[in-house]
Order: structure tokens, then C-alpha cells, then sequence
């Protein structure tokens, strides 16, 4: 955390007495600063018209050698074709002209025919290609880049094509050696330290006032090329010299040619100057000061003396002290004494009104965490007490079932689908519990989107025929990742929903893969929703008007679990309607995957038959356990019941089954217990929790007790016939 700044007092006003003369101190160094840029700014001016008059003047000098080789192509000899006496007269021209290194006469095709520095008819090579195929290509005059002929010495092909009956048939090139443009530049009398460059139209040095020989043919320094940008024809700025000097540079460049004409004046002058004056202001100012901030700190010493006495009535008021009065000179300074008293006297009642709202905000807070553990304890209780009685009546189902008595098949169907609705009740109003805490946890593998749905369906299938409807189904194989148990609980959510306020009509569902995005769609032609209840049906307990919602009962909890379990999924779901009795879609949105079982073989396992076993069932529920035993006992096992977890330790001891299903609630000691005691006789049967507590700390204590799976009551047949064989793990089981 920062710290406040603060000064003293003496500090602050020899620090006020700065700021003021900081304003006078900035002007004065601008007006300095201005008066040497101005001076700086008419020498650009000056260096400008300089780098424009010998711009001016090396233009002329490239537009003359344009003229003489134009005029030297126009000789009857190269008309005619009479090249051995075309190279005599340029020869002699090359003679007369002190800056021409040679004359070169090439073909249309790039081909030099001759080339007067060397003997008639010798093969020679073409120099700066580029500007050559650009004249025979555009057929007007050009200047190439500075180059190094034959004999290594710089030169500037000048080109002029000749054309004869209106055909192109010869380029003629003067090489124009760089002493003719070094001539200009030393014909000005420049200051001294100034320097003068000119570059070609690819930035290749021509000539340069200092040090001409040495950086002929080289490339523009670093900070020139930046300043001499291409769609700029002149400026002027700040650049480093090849020797290392920082110079004010101004450019001009030539219209027609596109060469650059730099001029380079230093900047150590100015500096200097400016350094100079700045340095006797600066002395003037810290005189000033200096007088300034001795007044400043004879005024703070009275100032102080009164905050001094303050400090210390402040410091009796944090030891809750009795404060007096400050008798000051500064009016301030009093009220702010008779403030402190007034303080004293409010801070004592603050002190104690604070202590008696931290004491209750203290209450609070535990009450909160109270009522919280309360609240989790109550869920675990409640879902264990509600779980119980529905494991007897399910497994007496599945009893009546299994003796197959037809009298009473539409009473079973109707008894199982309301114990199946009072299950799904209990799981949503605990599934909601851990979305709150934050405790729900998905697995991520690959899942089979379509064998989801279908999964599901088949589960709500039969309340669908009951009323006389159907599924209409377009289920195209979509893979996601995600958990299988989960996106079935969603799938059946959503379906039971439509179930519920679908009304007589069939209901859609689609799979489809669009763009990437796995899409499963549900839609119904039931009571339907306004857009205010389509933005609330994802909230917990919100259920629509009455009294049609609670003809269709529900906690109101299904589409809550499936937006949150949706979203640890990182998809989206959207509920959409036209309107009141136009029915509704729900569309779930996940991220598609490539199916994981492209290419692979299935492989085909046979199924496996269940031999009979020995099992024991620990319950104090007498009703599930005589239940439990009494299904398993028709399906051929050996089944011996206890009550309690000492008589079911010593049954286990005695019999030594090959499974043992123990209830965690048992009255002597829990189920967790009676696992740890079992092991540590040296059982190594099956043990299988089968418990009306289905929280996942319940799964993990099971696990660490020994116990081999984990059923949440009411199992069905196929899960206990599954952890008989083996087949559950603790992880998964439940």
C-alpha cells in the first residue's frame, strides 16, 4: 500500500517559494530556448536555399551530359551501322570531354556492342543493368546508379536510346565520372565542419565534400535515410555524420532525376550557446531561491511552534486523554484546538458505539457460518432421509417385477414413475446445493452427443406414450467433450421438461453439427412463454404463473442445473418462444469434436454371466434391507441380513461373503467404520456402500474407508447386480 507524502512545514513553504518561480524559470528557459531555435530555424532556411542552388546547379550539369550524348548519338555513323567508326568518334569525344571515363553503345537487347575503354570488338559486361533495360524499355534518356566499370573506378551511366525509322536499334552511354558533380560542390565556400553530399536516385553516394574518394558508390548513413524520406522533395532535421557528428542537415531533391542534395551544418554551436545562457538564468533563479526560501523558513518557526502544541493535544487524544486548548496568534490554529476538544468527546462515544457493532457484526458472521453448516448438514439429512424409504419401494418393484404378476403391472409402472420423479427431486434440490458451493465437478472426455439424447429419451419414453405422444428424432452423430452422466442429466432435463409443458403435441429433438458447434435442439407446440419468462427460466426455484405451473409440477430446479452444467461445459443454453401457447425450443450449445472413433475397430465383448454369490446386507432400514435381500435371493444369491454394524461384523467374520452391501447411517457405528473394521479382519470381498448420502465427500470417505463402490439409495437392480460382478469403481459408481 503507498504511503502518504508528506513535508514538513518549513520544507513545504521553501517548497511553495520553488513552485512559484518554477512558472518565471519555465518561461524564462522557453524564451531562451525559442531565441536559439529561431536561430537554428534561419539557418535551415539559409541551408535549404543552399542544398536548392546545388540542386540547381548539378541538375544542369545531368541535363547538359543528357544533351552531349544525345547530340553524339545523332553522328550518320551510327545511323549507318558503321560501328568501328561510330568508335573512333566516341573515342575522340570521351577525349574532349575531361568527366567522360568511357562511351558505351549496347543493342536492344542489352548486349554492349563496344565500349571505347576498351579495344573494338572486346566482349564487356553490362554496367548497372537495371537503368539500362529501364531506357529500352521506356526508350527515354535516364541516369543509373554510381557504379564501378571495368577498370574499378566510379561512374554514373548517363543514357540516351536512339531509335532509327521509329524503331529502337542502339542505347548510347556516357559514363560521367563523379569529379564533374565533386567540382560544384567545391566551388561553394562553406563554413567550416559543414558537409555537402549528393546522393543518386537509389541513395548511392555521387560525391561528398569531405572525404569524397573514400565514400563514393557507398549508401546513405543510418539517420540520413530516415530524414530523406521518398515522398518528401525537401527538409531538414538532425542527422549523424559517417564521422560520427551530429549535424543539422537540410535536403532538397532533384525533380527530375530523383538525386538528393544534403547539406550538414553541426549542432555543437548552438548547444553551446544554449548551454551557456540556460546556465546564467539558472544561477539567477537558484540566488533568488535561495532568498526566498530564508523568508520562507523564518515565517514557518512561528507556524510550527503552534502545530507542535497541536501534535501533542493530538497525541492526549489517542490515549484518550484530556485535550487543552492551543492559545495561538493564528486563528487557525485555535479552531483547529477547539475542534480536537469537541473530537475528544465524540471519539470516546465512537469508541464505543464501534465496539458494540463489531461485537454484533461478530455474531453475525458466526450465526452466517452456523446457519451455512446448518444448511449443508440439513441437504446431506434430507437427502438421506428421503433416499431411504424410496430404496424399499424400489426394490419391492423390482420384486413384483421379477414374480411377474399382471394384476398389478399398470399399479408398478405408476408407483416406479413416481419414485423415479421423487429421485430426480431429491437430485436436483442436492445438484442446485452444489452449484451454489461451487462443488460440482465435470469429467472431460470424449462424449457421443446423439447417444446422449438417445439415452435420455428412451428414460422419458414411456411418460411420453402414456399421454399418447411421440419424439420426432434427427440425430446426427455429433461428438463434444464433456461428462456422459451429465449432458445425459441435461438432455434428460430438458426432455422432461417438454414433458411437462409440451402439452398434447409430439416433441423435436435434433443433433446437428453447424460451423464447429455442436447444437441440440428441443422444441414443443405446449403452453409456450412472453420474453419476461424466457429470461427467467434459467433462475433457481422460478417457476411459471400459477396455477398452470403447479398443474405440472417440479421444483422449479431442471432448467437451473442444465444452464449451469451447460456452462462448466464452457457452451451456451437459449430459451426462445413466439409467445403464450405457441410452444418453446431450448438449444444447447457446445463445442464439436472430430469423432474419436474415426478408423477404429469395435471391439466385441461377450457378455458375462453372473454366477451366484455370497452377500450380506448391513441396514437398520429393515424395510430396504428385507427388500434388498429378498430381490437378490430371487436372482440366486446366498443373502444374509444385519441390522446394526456389530452384528454386521460378525456376520461378515462368519460367513466371509463374496460381497457385502453396508449402510453408512447405522445406529452403533457408521458405515465408514464398520468398512475399516471388515478390512482389518482380513476381508477382501466387495464391499459396496449403499447409502442414502450421495455427496461427493461421502464418495471420497468411502473410498478411503475401503470400500470397492459406492450405490446411492434407491439403487436399481442393474446397479446392484453391477456391483456384485464388480463392474462399479468408487469414482464412478452411484
Amino acid at each position: 500500500m503507498a504511503r502518504n507524502f508528506s513535508l514538513p512545514l518549513r520544507h513545504f513553504l521553501v517548497l511553495l517559494v520553488c513552485l512559484g518561480l518554477l512558472p518565471v524559470a519555465l518561461i524564462g528557459g522557453w524564451v531562451i530556448n525559442a531565441s536559439v531555435n529561431e536561430r537554428r530555424y534561419e539557418l535551415e532556411q539559409s541551408m535549404l536555399a543552399l542544398s536548392r542552388a546545388l540542386a540547381s546547379a548539378i541538375d544542369s550539369e545531368l541535363e547538359t551530359t543528357v544533351d552531349n550524348v544525345r547530340m553524339l548519338s545523332t553522328d550518320p555513323a551510327l545511323s549507318g551501322g558503321e560501328m568501328e567508326k561510330f568508335y573512333e568518334v566516341a573515342r575522340s569525344t570521351v577525349a574532349r570531354q575531361a568527366d567522360w571515363r568511357s562511351v558505351i553503345v549496347s543493342d536492344p537487347a542489352g548486349r554492349v556492342i563496344f565500349r571505347t575503354s576498351a579495344p573494338f570488338g572486346t566482349a564487356s559486361r553490362v554496367i548497372d543493368p537495371d537503368s539500362l533495360a529501364q531506357v529500352i524499355r521506356t526508350q527515354r534518356p535516364a541516369i543509373g546508379k554510381v557504379s564501378k566499370g571495368v577498370m574499378n573506378q566510379p561512374a554514373v551511366p548517363v543514357r540516351v536510346p536512339v531509335s532509327i525509322d521509329g524503331q529502337l536499334r542502339y542505347v548510347v552511354t556516357a559514363a560521367l565520372a563523379p569529379d564533374r558533380v565533386l567540382r560544384v560542390l567545391n566551388n561553394q565556400q562553406l563554413a567550416a565542419g559543414w558537409v555537402v553530399s549528393v546522393h543518386d536516385s537509389f541513395g548511392l553516394r555521387v560525391a561528398r565534400s569531405l572525404d569524397h574518394e573514400r565514400t563514393v558508390g557507398t549508401g546513405m548513413s543510418a539517420s540520413l535515410a530516415k530524414l530523406v524520406k521518398p515522398d518528401l522533395r525537401e527538409g531538414a532535421g538532425v542527422t549523424t555524420t559517417l564521422e560520427g557528428k551530429e549535424v543539422l542537415t537540410s535536403f532538397t531533391r532533384l525533380p527530375r532525376h530523383g538525386w538528393t542534395v544534403a547539406v550538414g551544418a553541426p549542432t555543437a554551436h548552438f548547444a553551446e550557446v544554449l548551454r551557456r545562457t540556460l546556465a546564467t538564468y539558472a544561477m539567477a533563479i537558484i540566488v533568488s531561491l535561495a532568498l526566498y526560501g530564508a523568508l520562507a523558513v523564518l515565517v514557518a518557526q512561528r507556524i510550527v511552534m503552534s502545530f507542535s502544541h497541536l501534535k501533542r493535544q493530538t497525541a492526549r487524544l489517542g490515549q484518550r486523554r484530556t485535550v487543552r486548548r492551543a492559545h495561538s496568534r493564528i486563528a487557525e490554529v485555535n479552531e483547529m484546538g477547539e475542534e480536537l476538544v469537541r473530537a475528544s468527546g465524540a471519539l470516546l462515544q465512537g469508541e464505543l458505539a464501534r465496539e458494540k457493532l463489531v461485537g454484533s457484526l461478530q455474531d453475525a458472521l458466526l450465526r452466517a457460518e452456523q446457519a451455512s453448516a446448518t444448511k449443508d448438514n440439513f441437504l446431506a439429512v434430507l437427502g438421506h432421509e428421503l433416499r431411504n424409504p424410496l430404496s424399499p419401494i424400489l426394490m419391492a418393484l423390482d420384486l413384483m417385477d421379477l414374480r411377474a404378476n399382471p394384476d398389478s403391472l399398470r399399479e408398478r409402472q405408476t408407483m416406479r414413475r413416481q419414485v423415479d420423479h421423487m429421485k430426480r427431486l431429491v437430485d436436483d434440490l442436492l445438484d442446485v446445493s452444489r452449484i451454489a458451493e461451487g462443488k460440482l465437478v465435470m469429467n472431460n472426455e470424449p462424449v457421443c452427443l446423439s447417444a446422449v439424447v438417445t439415452q435420455a429419451a428412451e428414460a422419458i419414453r414411456p411418460a411420453m406414450a402414456a399421454q399418447g405422444r411421440c419424439f420426432v428424432e434427427s440425430l446426427g452423430e455429433v461428438w463434444v467433450m464433456g461428462d456422459e452422466t451429465r449432458l445425459v442429466q441435461v438432455a434428460s432435463n430438458l426432455l422432461a421438461n417438454a414433458v411437462r409443458y409440451g402439452g398434447a403435441g409430439d416433441v423435436g429433438i435434433s443433433v446437428a453439427r453447424v460451423d464447429g458447434v455442436a447444437l441440440l435442439r428441443v422444441a414443443d407446440n405446449g403452453i409456450g412463454m412472453d420474453s419476461a419468462t424466457a429470461a427467467l427460466v434459467f433462475e433457481p426455484f422460478y417457476q411459471a404463473p400459477q396455477p398452470l405451473a403447479r398443474s405440472a409440477g417440479g421444483l422449479g430446479l431442471g432448467l437451473t442445473i442444465i444452464y449451469n452444467i451447460v456452462q462448466l461445459h464452457g457452451g451456451t443454453v437459449h430459451a426462445s418462444s413466439r409467445g403464450p401457447g405457441l410452444g418453446s425450443v431450448f438449444e444447447v450449445a457446445l463445442a464439436a469434436i472430430e469423432s474419436p472413433l474415426a478408423g477404429a475397430v469395435t471391439e466385441q465383448r461377450p457378455a458375462r454371466a453372473q454366477a451366484p454369490r455370497k452377500v450380506v446386507i448391513v441396514d437398520d432400514n429393515h424395510d430396504a434391507a428385507t427388500t434388498t435381500a429378498e430381490l437378490l435371493s430371487l436372482l440366486g444369491h446366498e443373502v444374509e441380513v444385519a441390522h446394526d454394524g456389530k452384528a454386521g461384523l460378525r456376520l461378515i467374520a462368519a460367513m466371509q461373503p463374496d460381497v457385502a452391501f453396508l449402510d453408512i447411517g447405522l445406529p452403533d457405528m457408521d458405515g465408514f467404520e464398520l468398512a475399516k473394521a471388515a478390512r482389518a479382519i482380513g476381508f477382501a470381498g466387495q464391499l459396496v456402500a449403499l447409502t442414502g448420502y450421495g455427496e461427493e465427500r461421502d464418495r471420497m470417505r468411502a473410498t478411503n474407508a475401503g470400500f470397492n463402490a459406492h450405490l446411492t439409495k434407491p439403487a436399481s437392480l442393474e446397479e446392484l447386480d453391477a456391483a456384485i460382478a464388480g463392474g462399479l469403481a468408487p469414482a464412478s459408481a452411484g
